[in-house]
């Protein structure tokens, strides 16, 4: 049986269980969108399957077409209004979970950096981490986050 790896929204009202053995590897997106969602210079994420994540609580779901005419439907919380996960229409069965909401976040490896092209100046990308200046090519980026 797999370990419970548990997080949730800043208020408390929604909580998560994603069923890994392992802290998944997180990556930064320094995309002009994340930077504007998180309110911040990039956003951390980690990629899963969407059946390994358990979600309890009043989550409401933002739903958005993209550029490229995909839907991404945003989950958050219904009180405090964090960010959980997403889904993408071009990616079913794989949730994209903001990796701040994890308890035990201060236990993240980030591996890769997305949309370097537009990161802040100031942010300093270690030279162990991939990195590309937009997004990364699929196959190469599954590469990186699933090594260990």
């Amino acid at each position: 049986m797999a370990n419970v790896i548990e997080g949730g929204c800043r208020c408390g009202a929604v909580r998560y269980a994603l069923a890994s053995e392992t802290m998944p590897r997180a990556y930064a997106c320094h995309c002009l969108d994340c930077q504007t969602w998180s309110g911040s210079a990039f956003s951390l994420q980690v990629v899963v399957s969407e059946g390994q994540l358990s979600v309890s609580g009043p989550v409401v779901i933002y739903e958005l077409t993209t550029p490229s005419g995909h839907t991404s439907r945003q989950r958050m919380c219904g009180v405090c209004h964090t960010r959980i996960f997403n889904t993408n229409s071009s990616r079913p069965g794989i949730a994209v979970v903001r990796a701040g909401t994890f308890d035990a976040s201060d236990q993240l490896d980030v591996v890769a950096h997305i949309w370097t092209k537009r990161k802040q100046r100031w942010v300093a990308i270690p030279d162990s981490a991939a990195q590309w200046d937009e997004t990364a090519p699929p196959a190469e980026f599954v590469s990186v986050l699933a090594q260990r």
